[in-house]
């Protein structure tokens, strides 16, 4: 299997399967002497790991990131070394019986089909490779890269969207998302947004969501036309996650409802004769470059293809069938989404950084 590694100058290869005795990731091309210990890893784990409420998987992992190779500490404390950061992460709460039954039959929304078309096989348990357990990798790699970036980049995401239940733009608010258990961008909707979420989940259903992305701090001038523009880079990294099947940067479909005066971003100048934007239509890039605006984006999920429900599916056999998914699953998988679309857009920009100071200096 290729293309498990992403980023040019800040690389993130990331490896293991859901069922496997560990996951991890081999972050490559990151600068020496960035201070760095487990515990600067840790937070952003505990976020995305499983069984933190009634509305996520129950599987139990603590998701503690070991770092295996590229840390030093010379006396100072462990700062990177200039080598590449092997971070590894152990399963601790397989239970592949769960998936017995699908061992030739395959699961209706999953990659199991896919896979095996390609591959001529497939790990049937949880879904092997395609399992959205691979994002704790990318979770761990995007902490490294904001130890990289700095405190001066703030990248801040949330649910503002379950269903049909949406939080208006003017609502939202990034500071209410890790205060609840919804991971959404507002407190007001939680009750209504709870009891909906309870009701599919008791129903053995999922819902899809969408994700909303912030991050400001960023300069002017990160990225690069017309091959490696920003916005492209990041869209791309947004849709690779688990169940992302849309992507939209700032205005996004939105600006197709916009005549060409609504859309234009206006500009003047402050105080100190520097250019200031009077809307951000654009999502923080302009010709795949960034404007020094907020970077803003959103992602749509599907809903969790594992139901309860019965559905038609065929077997490796040639069989038709009729399947009904067993085991552990999120009724919504945005919800720990939230931490996998922060840590994708670290590393797209940690990357953008790195290419902006080799290509300008």
């Amino acid at each position: 299997m290729s293309h498990n590694t992403f980023g040019h100058l800040f690389r993130v290869t990331t490896w293991g399967e859901s069922h496997g005795p560990a996951i991890g990731c081999v972050v490559d091309g990151c600068p020496s002497l960035i201070p760095l210990t487990e515990a600067d890893l840790q937070p952003w784990l505990d976020q995305r790991k499983p069984g933190g409420s009634r509305f996520v998987t129950q599987r139990q992992e603590s998701d503690t990131a070991r770092i295996l190779s590229g840390v030093f500490d010379d006396g100072d404390g462990p700062v990177t070394t200039g080598t590449p950061i092997s971070i590894m992460i152990q399963n601790e709460d397989q239970r592949s019986k769960d998936y017995g039954e699908i061992a030739r039959a395959y699961r209706p929304g999953h990659a199991d089909y896919a896979y095996q078309a390609k591959y001529g096989v497939r790990d049937y348990r949880g879904g092997g490779r395609s399992s959205a357990r691979e994002t704790a990798s990318r979770v761990a790699a995007g902490a490294v890269a904001r130890k990289l970036l700095g405190d001066g980049v703030k990248i801040r995401a949330g649910v503002v969207q379950i269903g049909p239940h949406r939080i208006e733009a003017d609502q939202i608010d990034f500071e209410a998302v890790h205060t609840n258990p919804l991971f959404a961008a507002s407190t007001a909707v939680v009750p209504e947004w709870e009891a909906y979420l309870d009701g599919v989940r008791k129903a053995g259903s999922s819902i899809g969501a969408i994700v909303a992305l912030e991050v400001t701090g960023v300069p002017a001038g990160w990225g690069a036309p017309l091959y490696g523009k920003l916005d492209s880079e990041l869209a791309a990294a947004l849709m690779s996650i688990n169940a992302a099947k849309g992507v939209e940067i700032g205005a996004g479909f939105g600006a197709a409802e916009l005549s060409g005066e609504e859309n234009a971003d206006e500009m003047r100048l402050d105080l100190n004769r520097q250019a200031v934007f009077l809307s951000n239509k654009a999502g923080g890039v302009l010709g795949g470059i960034s404007t020094g605006q907020p970077v803003t984006a959103r992602v749509a999920f599907k809903p969790t293809s594992s139901i309860l429900t019965t559905r038609q599916t065929i077997t490796r056999d040639g069989e038709e069938t009729d399947l009904r998914t067993k085991g552990r699953h999120d009724p919504c998988v945005a919800l720990r989404a939230v931490p996998v679309v922060e840590a994708m857009a670290a590393c797209v920009l940690a990357d953008a950084f790195l290419r902006h100071r080799a290509q300008v200096g």
